[in-house]
């Protein structure tokens, strides 16, 4: 697997001088199948750019595309990203059961507020919702796929593929509470992971602040990590106020507390444009 960071950030994109490193763009990530075929993970404004991307290398477009939830910041750039208006393209929505809903949705919600001069129906795109992870797993080529609900409001779904002996973990917008009841579902989604892209928009001192909104701290991130004997945490959706130099700090900072709990877990905070294979 390859996964391509398009989008890191939270709630609201925040382009400008300080968040050039880490990203202003927010979530859309691109996985690159071992068999060929290619996954991206929800449509927030870091899709245009993958868009783009497609429209320089000139190529038909065949994607599978998983939204987790429909909250703005992760449908956002949909009626951005090119492709839609080609009719060599070819995507299929699954993922969060009101995924197809949300993308309409953020074009015309058909109540005579049009928010984009161009209807849903009119794009030349052939695109089908295939709703198969709310019903169970998904296989693509020899990479399984499972799903997860969100401890998030109006609820959500949050992904792990397995491809040979590697296991990747996406779960952004997901609020982490140790004590609750949820947290032990997700050891056991997250277990020995390769990979876990976790929320951590808020510090442990935020956090307190914002219960019930559906986001977790850092120090979560981490505990979930490293209880679920996880290899590599990788820090998503950051706040929108945290600038480049505040990203770099937390990242520091759960690596000490790594280290203090004699872990051996690698943490990075996600970067926009980086990289990552398994």
């Amino acid at each position: 697997m390859r996964i391509k960071f398009w989008g890191t950030r939270g709630s609201t994109p925040v382009p400008g001088k300080d968040t050039i490193i880490y990203g202003g763009n927010t979530t859309c990530l691109e996985i690159d199948l071992k068999g060929g075929k290619k996954v991206v993970i929800d449509a927030g404004t870091g899709i245009r750019s993958l868009g783009n991307y497609f429209e320089e290398r000139r190529e038909d477009v065949n994607i599978h595309l998983f939204i987790t939830h429909i909250h703005w910041d992760h449908i956002l750039g949909f009626p951005f990203f090119f492709p839609i208006y080609r009719s060599s393209t070819r995507i299929r929505v699954d993922g969060y059961d009101l995924g197809i809903k949300g993308l309409r949705y953020s074009f015309d919600t058909k109540m005579g507020d049009g928010f984009f001069p161009i209807r849903f129906e009119e794009l030349r795109s052939d695109i089908q919702f295939d709703n198969k992870l709310t019903q169970g797993s998904l296989e693509i080529d020899d990479t399984l796929i499972d799903s997860i609900p969100l401890h998030h409001p109006q609820g959500g779904l949050g992904f792990r593929f397995r491809e040979e002996n590697k296991t990747l973990v996406f779960l952004t917008d997901n609020e982490l509470d140790k004590g609750g009841s949820f947290f032990s579902d997700y050891v056991r989604f997250c277990q020995s992971a390769d990979i876990l892209i976790h929320d951590s928009q808020f510090t442990p001192e935020e956090i307190p602040r914002h219960r019930g909104w559906g986001h977790s701290d850092y120090q979560s991130a981490l505990d979930l990590a490293v209880e679920a004997q996880v290899k590599k945490l990788v820090l998503f959706h950051h706040a929108p106020e945290r600038r480049d130099s505040d990203v770099v700090k937390i990242g520091i900072l759960c690596q000490d507390l790594a280290k203090k709990r004699d872990s051996n877990l690698e943490i990075e905070p996600a970067k926009e444009n980086s990289v990552l294979v398994l």
